[in-house]
């Protein structure tokens, strides 16, 4: 991913999907020169297969950050559609959710009708969808178009992008009908109002609570930088409750599958570079989250690790990674807990993806048979300069699994 004319400020992290779309990859060089695209269908074997373009280039200017429902019929993601021919394009993404279709009710061969979700103007982040209600999700928005000077991109005079993080950004959550009679989505709900942006949401596995991100205006302010602060909401008692707070940017948490621990990704050292954390977290006699019991740090390094996801084992997770280049983001594997439910601290990475151009956002199918991800390495549409973030699917392999289980 080319990130020579971005600053790797700790802004840079926090829309996960928006980092895709913003700075785009270009292939391998030598000295210069250009080499040979990596053949990433080959070097991806044993691992992936069945690779499938989900979101065309025809259609989207670029897609993302795509989760799948309970029993992956479903996946819902953001997206800038092209504009009509003299248009103008948008430039916040829009919610999108559609069914995936199959050839034999096993291999995906495509999307179906796909839904808008959000409405007209409004910027979204991170959809996500409950667990057990069919058809609800949830997402980040604005529900109104942001004030201009929340908008992103590169800043005159500096170089550098700048990342928007709009106080106007709600959780909503908004339901699908999808009855064989009627596909249509209701309109959008705020779950709550917070001061500042709260968007990064997540279900926990039994819909008790939400995990989110919240960044605190005032104290970005005081910091010079924004500074997010994970929390749970927990829907039964209506209650906030702050699970991670450090000085740097917490974001895109997620719960394991269990329920009992979380992950995230953390610039806590300061450095502009990102580190994984898994936290284990403490419920009272009542089922409510009141805290954590304790935090473990898996990566420590000199890359830009996020966008960390479990594996439905609760064993590992995978995330996108600068470990190869910070001109190509690729996703790997790193184990995160032992048979026993032990932290492993001291595992060695695995990679996951091989081609030039970003892989990220990389989640699993909740039978684990599947991966979801954000790439650029599609075919480059005309007057495109490289190829654009899309959504793309592919069978993972269950030995492999079982390999980054056991770190090697």
């Amino acid at each position: 991913m080319t990130r020579s004319a971005i600053s790797f400020g700790i802004a840079a992290f926090s829309l996960a999907l928006t980092l895709t779309g913003a700075a785009s990859a270009q292939p391998s060089h030598v000295a210069g020169a250009p080499v040979d695209p990596l053949d990433w269908r080959s070097e991806e074997s044993g691992i992936l297969s069945n690779h499938l373009q989900l979101t065309p280039r025809s259609r989207y200017i670029k897609a993302g950050e795509a989760y799948f429902n309970h029993d992956a019929s479903w996946i819902v993601f953001q997206a800038i559609e092209a504009p009509e021919p003299g248009g103008e394009a948008a430039t916040d993404y829009s919610m999108y959710a559609a069914p995936l279709l199959r050839d034999d009710a096993v291999n995906v061969n495509g999307l179906g009708e796909t839904l808008l979700l959000s409405g007209p103007g409004a910027a979204t982040t991170c959809g996500w969808w409950h667990p057990t209600e069919e058809g609800l999700v949830l997402y980040g928005s604005t529900l109104v178009k942001p004030e201009t000077t929340n908008q992103p991109g590169y800043q005159r005079g500096t170089g550098r992008y700048k990342w928007a993080f709009p106080v106007e950004m709600e959780i909503v959550t908004q339901r699908i009908d999808e009855r064989a009679d009627r596909l249509a989505a209701g309109e959008p709900k705020v779950m709550f109002s917070r001061e500042g942006y709260d968007a990064e949401a997540s279900w926990s596995p039994d819909g008790r609570h939400v995990l989110y991100a919240n960044v605190d205006t005032a104290k970005s302010e005081s910091l010079g930088r924004p500074d997010a602060d994970l929390w749970v909401y927990d829907t039964e008692t209506g209650l906030h409750t702050i699970v991670v707070e450090a000085e740097g940017y917490d974001g895109g948490p997620f719960f394991s599958p269990d329920g009992t621990w979380i992950t995230y990704r953390s610039d806590r050292r300061g450095d502009n570079l990102l580190q994984l954390f898994i936290a284990e977290l403490d419920y009272d006699t009542s089922g409510r989250i009141t805290g954590i019991k304790r935090e473990v740090a898996l990566t420590d390094n000199q890359h830009v690790n996020w966008a960390p996801y479990w594996h439905p084992s609760g064993r590992f997770l995978i995330y996108a990674t600068s470990e190869v280049s910070h001109r190509n983001y690729e996703v790997f594997a790193i184990p995160a807990l032992d048979a026993s439910g032990e932290p492993v601290t001291d595992a060695k990475p695995l990679r996951v993806t091989s081609a030039d151009g970003f892989d990220g956002l990389s989640v699993f199918s909740p039978d684990g048979k599947s991966m979801l991800w954000t790439s650029q390495r599609g075919p480059m549409a005309e007057g495109d300069a490289r190829p654009t973030s899309q959504v793309w699917i592919a069978d993972f392999d269950a030995d492999a699994a079982a390999r980054f289980t056991e770190g090697g």
